[in-house]
């Protein structure tokens, strides 16, 4: 496929210095807030003019958070070779940009309301880790009957989200461990690698193992 040319690539070039320029400003923002006269700034650029390419603080908010996963997938998906615990080495990242963290959370939450212009974009991306994570946690078992994957993924990005919020409100929580013992604990007895374990005997109880839902 060709490249864009003329006035249309000079459009997506400034959209994506655009949003190079916000992530950067989110990330280094730690707890303090960004305005877009603030990334406007950054890429030599009005108010007006940011507002000329995205429309919206919503709509240029969303393509932010739509950037930071597509270089989250890329550096921590299946494809990169990852074999932590799902969620772990991102939430790991993830303490370093306490400013992306809170902008996660905060759209995250408007968001809910149908009309609100990021709703399609959680709701698809909800439903798109959803399935990869329980694929990858199917992955990962010994024997994929022993546990419920869907459940489990929707428990996993949860407890992320959830975790997220805690330590926005107290950085002294360890994310990234609080997920891996989570995961120790609802899947580790049924890892297909990893620490050696003893798998309960097929007549004996299995204590531990997750409830099957509805």
């Amino acid at each position: 496929m060709s490249k864009p040319r003329g006035p249309y690539a000079k459009t997506s070039a400034k959209r994506r210095q655009i949003i190079d320029a916000a992530l950067a400003a989110y990330a280094e923002a730690g707890s303090r807030n960004v305005s877009l006269r603030d990334i406007a700034q950054r890429v030599g650029m009005t108010y007006a003019g940011v507002m000329h390419h995205f429309g919206s603080k919503e709509a240029l908010l969303t393509a932010v958070l739509e950037a930071r996963d597509a270089a989250a997938e890329e550096r921590f998906g299946p494809e990169a070779g990852s074999t932590e615990l799902p969620h772990s080495a991102v939430l790991r990242h993830n303490a370093s940009t306490p400013g992306l963290v809170k902008l996660f959370v905060d759209l995250a939450a408007a968001a809910a309301e149908p009309d609100h212009p990021a709703h399609d974009f959680f709701e698809q991306r909800y439903e798109r880790l959803r399935a990869r994570l329980a694929e990858r946690i199917e992955q990962g078992v010994a024997d994929p009957v022993d546990v419920d994957a869907a459940w489990l993924a929707r428990i996993f990005i949860a407890a992320a989200d959830g975790l997220q919020l805690q330590w926005l409100l107290n950085p002294d929580i360890d994310m990234a461990a609080d997920i891996e013992r989570l995961g120790d604990t609802l899947v580790g007895p049924y890892r297909a690698t990893g620490p050696a374990r003893e798998r309960p005997a097929p007549d004996a109880p299995e204590e531990g193992r997750p409830a099957p839902t509805a």
